[in-house]
């Protein structure tokens, strides 16, 4: 997809306008895709859905695919945002709950509406991927490293680089699982055994 150059909007009083509407769409398209599919997420039903017109959506995102990235753009800024305000670790908080917070503010965000919508347009549009796209992996797999050193403190880079990719590996895989299952999938098993893995994992490592 290639980035769009999104339209010089009015100033004054109709900003906020504006705004509110643009978000409804986002909205509206991220409703569409987790309840329809990403095939049903066409420019005329998205706007059907928004109660707007596709004037108003070529406005605010150029096309079609300029609507898609915004939702990616959105879901990755959401997740960034989360992942890097977790409070900093605490000198009475020992490792397994520190573990089980970060593995469960991980899941709070990957699983929210907003994060699996952006990772199914990713799925549906790899062969058409932007250089933005790939820029949001990158700065998500960054901030979850970085959350593992948290959890590591003491070991080499390695280790905490494993444990960052375990985490990584783990969202995504509940994430597409999300996806492909008509019901809620409930991941609570999944995310203590998780745990429990990264605990041991940093037990075994631990220098001595």
């Amino acid at each position: 997809m290639s980035p769009k150059i999104a339209p010089r909007r009015p100033p004054g009083g109709s900003q906020p306008r504006a705004d509110r509407t643009r978000d409804a769409v986002l909205d509206e398209t991220v409703r569409c895709v987790i309840e329809e599919g990403f095939a049903a997420a066409s420019a005329k039903h998205i706007a059907e859905r928004a109660g707007v017109t596709w004037g108003v959506v070529q406005y605010h995102f150029g096309d079609r695919d300029g609507l898609l990235m915004a939702v990616v753009d959105r879901g990755f800024g959401e997740l960034l945002d989360s992942l890097r305000h977790l409070p900093p670790p605490s000198p009475a908080q020992d490792r397994h709950a520190r573990v089980k917070l970060v593995v469960g503010a991980a899941w709070e965000v990957f699983s929210s509406p907003t994060s699996r919508a952006s990772l199914e347009i990713l799925i549906a549009t790899r062969a058409m991927r932007d250089k933005r796209a790939t820029r949001h992996l990158v700065e998500l797999h960054s901030a979850i490293t970085d959350l593992s050193r948290d959890i590591a403190e003491g070991l080499d880079s390695p280790h905490a680089t494993a444990i960052g990719d375990l985490i990584w590996a783990a969202m995504r895989g509940l994430a597409v699982s999300q996806l492909v299952m008509a019901a809620p999938v409930d991941a609570s098993r999944e995310l203590a055994a998780l745990v429990e893995v990264i605990c041991a994992y940093l037990d075994q490592h631990q220098p001595t």
